[in-house]
């Protein structure tokens, strides 16, 4: 008999989460409180909370939260002060939003009374250790169901003779073979795993991509794009003052519109394997090369080189679930403190598939000293005989070795 009374599920409402509501009923015999997170997904909510009521899940304990501003703000933003970048190429579109849904899971437990959390992460995935490990880092003594470690549907087809059985709603779509792909989506990318890529030689198909054209089918004229920052993040696009989830949004929109983003990847995963997957991220390549832009005049050279040695870090924390860990808390500071003069405007150029800086400047916090640039005649800003020293006392180590060099 387990010792669990009420647990928490993350629910999507889907074929997986549906089953693992039941399937807690019946082998734990505890209340269940469902949440489900609006992060920008573009999916319709509301059945989910029709399907927790059939499941007899009492109304007070259905949570459907609207998490995009704090998403994006809160969440988005702080790892794009960074410039992150996993493995050189992923953005992070999923390992993002584990925090936060886990962040979540632990307030609603809290509110609820709850003493367990549960997931529908599989045992293969990263996403496993991501939600359990921010929920241990929010409350350690909570207890953490993971029903695909526990019970033996390891297939679909288990799947669905479990929810014809107990009766649970299946989808025409499940029924008829459902996406050939596992999909992810929120306000800052959609990702696809699974069937066809698997392969790890073959194409994806065109037809998987819901975000972004092919860069061919583009719009043949590029289009313009000006991006204003405060303190690193974004706070306007072409002179009209948004949210960050509003930001986010368009930027999505006008890069899926001119085909940028799409990244095709076999990644190492946090369990040791090499997974192959592609992903639609337009905003967030948008932002990543603004963001770089508008600190190449408004960051000191070493700081700025300083951010791209810790970035590499910064990014595993991320991937491999240390959101909520000490030393990614003393990143962050750090990070955040370099933002400070992070002000100014960022003109872009988006065409077939391209972002490309056009202009940057800040009125306020630029570096770029023209006097000192100029390839004209600088009036004495600049004394180019220093040079001259520099040059032999940074060659003095190599110099020597060549001279012992010669002795031998």
């Amino acid at each position: 008999m387990s010792d669990i009374k009420k647990t928490v599920l993350a629910y999507s409402g889907g074929l997986d989460t549906s089953v693992i509501l039941k399937w807690l009923q019946d082998t734990y015999r505890c209340e269940v409180v469902t949440f489900t997170a609006d992060l920008g997904q573009g999916e319709e909510l509301e059945p989910a909370r029709q399907k927790a009521l059939k499941f007899g899940i009492k109304p007070e304990n259905i949570f459907i939260d609207d998490l995009r501003e704090e998403f994006v703000r809160d969440f988005v933003f702080p790892m794009f002060r960074a410039n992150t970048v996993y493995e050189g190429e992923y953005l992070l579109g999923t390992s993002i939003a584990r925090p936060l849904i886990a962040k979540r899971l632990i307030e609603i437990a809290a509110l609820t009374g709850a003493d367990a959390v549960s997931h529908g992460a599989t045992g293969k995935g990263n996403d496993q250790v991501r939600f359990e490990l921010g929920a241990y880092a929010l409350n350690p003594n909570i207890k953490i169901i993971a029903p695909w470690r526990e019970w033996d549907l390891l297939s679909r087809e288990k799947l669905m003779a479990y929810a014809e059985q107990h009766g649970i709603p299946v989808d025409m779509k499940h029924k008829q073979g459902g996406s050939p792909y596992s999909m992810d989506a929120n306000l800052l990318h959609i990702s696809y795993e699974g069937r066809h890529l698997e392969d790890p030689a073959a194409e994806a198909e065109e037809s998987m991509w819901r975000w972004t054209v092919p860069p061919e089918n583009a719009p043949d004229a590029a289009e313009y794009l000006d991006i204003e920052f405060g303190c690193g993040d974004i706070v306007a696009l072409n002179g009209t003052r948004m949210t960050p989830a509003q930001a986010l949004a368009k930027l999505n929109q006008m890069g899926g519109k001119h085909g940028i983003g799409r990244l095709d990847l076999v990644e190492n995963r946090y369990v040791g394997m090499k997974s192959r997957g592609c992903y639609e991220t337009p905003g967030g390549t948008i932002m990543l090369k603004a963001h770089r832009a508008i600190e190449s005049i408004t960051l000191d050279r070493e700081v700025a080189h300083l951010k791209d040695d810790l970035m590499p870090r910064y990014a595993s924390m991320i991937y491999n679930g240390y959101w909520w860990s000490p030393e990614r808390r003393a990143l962050q500071a750090l990070i955040d403190h370099t933002q400070q003069n992070v002000n100014g405007r960022v003109r872009v150029k988006l065409y077939k598939g391209n972002v490309i800086v056009v202009g940057r400047d800040s009125k306020t916090d630029s570096l770029f000293d023209p006097t000192i640039a100029t390839f004209e005649d600088d009036k004495g800003a600049y004394d180019q005989k220093d040079a001259g020293g520099f040059i032999k006392l940074n060659a003095l180590r190599m110099r020597i070795a060549a001279n012992l060099q010669k002795r031998k």
